[in-house]
């Protein structure tokens, strides 16, 4: 009998960042409160791994990162992405705030992970490769139970799937 199997990664589709990054751009020129303010979004360092934001206070920043949240629910990425963990930077009335994005499964998500599903379907076998996860079964339905598992759960980081087999 043939062995099914699928990737658990954390992860993000870099072509929808480009176009939340482009459309959030877009709103700041177009919004009447932030005409003549500091307010903007770039991205941080050349390997656009995450975005700075710029604004005259931190009302702004929460206002720019809200726009931002918005634009991931339309494109249908997660949210859980953006680490807003670091605290803003006030200096010559500007308040910059560096924004990086969550990427790769550490050994401690990947164990929580897996112990969920050990737990929930105890017939399917998961494997830590890395930054991934290898979950493999003899049943499509199975992976497909293992899937809406991990969709259900309220983890601090992105989940997806990939390399269905």
């Amino acid at each position: 009998m043939p062995t099914f199997s699928f990737d658990i990664v954390s992860d993000y589709d870099k072509s929808e960042i480009i176009n939340v990054y482009e459309q959030t751009k877009r709103e700041l020129d177009s919004r009447y409160d932030f005409k003549g303010t500091s307010a903007a979004i770039d991205w941080s360092g050349e390997a656009k791994t995450g975005f700075k934001v710029t604004g005259d206070s931190q009302y702004q920043l929460d206002a720019i990162v809200d726009i931002v949240r918005k634009k991931l629910a339309t494109r249908g990425q997660s949210q859980k992405l953006l680490d807003l963990s670091a605290t803003p930077l006030t200096s010559n009335l500007k308040t910059t705030w560096d924004i990086p994005f969550k990427k790769g499964l550490d050994q401690e998500k990947a164990k929580k992970i897996t112990a969920k599903i050990r737990e929930m379907l105890p017939k399917v076998k998961t494997q830590i490769q890395g930054d991934e996860i290898r979950v493999m079964s003899q049943s499509k339905n199975d992976l497909q139970d293992t899937m809406a598992i991990i969709k259900e759960q309220e983890f601090d980081f992105p989940v997806s799937f990939q390399n269905f087999r």
